[in-house]
């Protein structure tokens, strides 16, 4: 008879994420996984099979939960600019004050990862397409109450705001400066303007 698991899959998951996310897949052993998420490595391998696995549910994990923060953000029953400031502010707020100059760790995987690798390419599409489907459908709610402009492309509205969001992240990998990020943040949002 099997033994039964003595640990969460999902917090091993999150805590993995965590280390990937801050030294990238390349950088990251085995041995960081094993501190990181308390496994040995025939645990760490008998849930995830490999570091390659364990990186892509990581993706998968991060991909989830920005979709979710994002939607949630935007479902506020406020105007689509005013919900959208306040998402862009908390995440100013967040590189500024450390935790976010890792960077958007979908992001950190396109530059690192997937010229190389088409599995890791397809998460990180997947993970754009989804953010842009998000905003596009708030935007589309925002247009048909009025709020934004009836003739504007909501579909291209939320590609360049997708592109904005991971352009702030990257920037404040290098430059965490809020004044900097607030600039790129306003004109983001002079887009959704009536």
């Amino acid at each position: 008879m099997a033994r039964p698991r003595e640990f969460n899959v999902d917090t091993a998951l999150e805590r993995a994420m965590h280390v990937f996310w801050a030294k990238g897949y390349e950088s990251t052993s085995l041995d960081d996984l094993c501190e990181a998420t308390g496994l040995g490595r025939s645990s760490l391998y008998a849930a995830f099979n490999d570091k390659r696995d364990l990186y892509l549910r990581a993706l998968d994990h991060y991909q989830d939960g920005a979709a979710a923060r994002i939607a949630a953000a935007l479902a506020k029953p406020v105007p689509v600019r005013e919900a959208l400031a306040g998402f862009l502010e908390r995440m100013i707020e967040d590189i500024v004050a450390g935790p976010g100059r890792r960077g958007c760790f979908i992001g950190n995987c396109a530059a690192e990862l997937a010229q190389r690798d088409r599995a890791a390419a397809a998460r990180v599409r997947r993970s754009i397409g989804r953010i842009e489907a998000v905003l596009g459908e708030a935007l589309a709610r925002s247009k048909a109450r009025g709020e934004i402009p009836a003739h504007a492309d909501t579909v291209a509205l939320a590609r360049f705001l997708t592109a904005g969001i991971q352009g702030l992240r990257l920037v404040g990998k290098a430059n965490p400066d809020r004044a900097a990020l607030r600039d790129v943040a306003r004109l983001m949002l002079r887009c959704v303007e009536t």
